[in-house]
């Protein structure tokens, strides 16, 4: 069972690597370029015109991924799976709409605002009430409407609010992975190492499955995940195709994933924690893209009260590139940073069931 994870990451790759090469041709011969702010740090201004909205190629990838790997191994789609990757691509459209707004339109500011919260609303909402139907033979459906750190703990919040917290969590990755995508390849590799972690939740998960407890030493020490093995399927197409997204991605970038791939990957990851049921987690898992929507919130916020600025720039990663970091310097240490939050992440799951035993 375990190849559907092999052959969905493999898949994913080989896909990226050769399909973005051409969708930057396509990119390019239409002259879909990238806008780049006349008030960011001056070395970026050498990236306007640059192939934006490459996000379509590791979304068509992971789609594609996945299903092959269902197709090879014999193995159906679950409920679990179908719905990350509905919500990643319903992400990724309300980015595409945005992107193709701002190049194709010339409007710089892409979708009106509330016509972009809009779709987020609808894509998050439809989301977040699928995920509580389709219960399996355990009654498991595939979110659950209890707050989670490595598993779930504490009362039920109820349909109502579990939907408000759902929208919520999509919205701050989203918005996040968003904010960090100001750098080439910085985005895609942080994303990289956290879908690597939930392939890793994914598998444990499903070797520690309640629904095998008759096999375990302690019964209790278990997940009641609905579809933890496909979770791991989905997260390691998306590490593979964001891999072969970068070899193009990084710098200097030939293609940008643009807001088409930064929406998609936010919503990814927020779906993988609420139905691996690790939502608190994420916010130690994806912890850079925390760190940078921190900065972006305590720079608002300071200017605001005070008219001063904490940073010479927000997000996070002008502020050091205008003290004099390279680009590259940056985006290393950046990875470095999110390669910590990992291992921290997953050490703290490890823990959390290590206790239970």
């Amino acid at each position: 069972m375990m190849n559907q994870i092999l052959f969905s990451g493999v898949i994913g790759m080989f896909l990226t690597l050769i399909g973005t090469p051409l969708l930057i041709k396509l990119l390019a011969r239409k002259g879909y370029g990238q806008y780049i702010r006349d008030d960011g740090p001056r070395e970026h201004h050498a990236k306007r015109g640059t192939p934006t909205m490459g996000g379509i190629a590791f979304i068509m990838a992971t789609i594609v991924a996945y299903f092959l790997s269902k197709v090879i191994t014999g193995k159906p789609p679950t409920f679990s799976g179908l719905l990350v990757l509905g919500l990643m691509g319903g992400m990724g459209l309300v980015g595409f709409l945005d992107d193709y707004i701002k190049i194709v339109k010339r409007r710089s500011l892409g979708l009106r605002a509330k016509a972009k919260m809009a779709g987020q609303l609808t894509v998050g909402i439809a989301f977040a009430v699928l995920s509580l139907q389709f219960a399996d033979d355990r009654n498991n459906t595939p979110a659950s409407t209890k707050l989670s750190f490595v598993q779930d703990f504490g009362w039920t919040i109820g349909p109502v609010l579990f939907v408000v917290w759902a929208l919520f969590m999509i919205l701050a990755m989203s918005n996040g992975v968003n904010l960090t995508d100001g750098l080439d390849g910085l985005a895609t590799g942080a994303s990289v190492l956290v879908f690597g972690a939930y392939t890793f939740i994914g598998v444990w998960q499903f070797q520690e499955s309640c629904a095998n407890a008759v096999t375990l030493t302690n019964p209790s020490a278990c997940y009641e995940v609905r579809d933890p093995l496909d979770l791991a399927v989905v997260s390691s197409a998306l590490m593979g195709a964001c891999l072969g997204f970068l070899w193009w991605n990084t710098s200097p970038a030939k293609i940008f994933m643009g807001d088409t791939g930064s929406l998609a990957l936010g919503g990814a990851l927020a779906g993988l924690a609420i139905c691996s049921r690790t939502e608190l987690l994420l916010a130690l898992l994806g912890g850079l893209f925390v760190l940078i929507t921190m900065s972006v919130v305590i720079q608002v916020g300071s200017f605001k009260l005070t008219g001063k600025r904490v940073f010479r720039m927000a997000p996070l990663q002008h502020h050091f590139e205008l003290k004099g970091w390279s680009e590259v310097l940056v985006v290393v240490r950046f990875w470095i940073i999110q390669g910590i939050c990992v291992i921290v992440g997953l050490g703290i799951f490890y823990a959390g069931w290590a206790a239970d035993k």
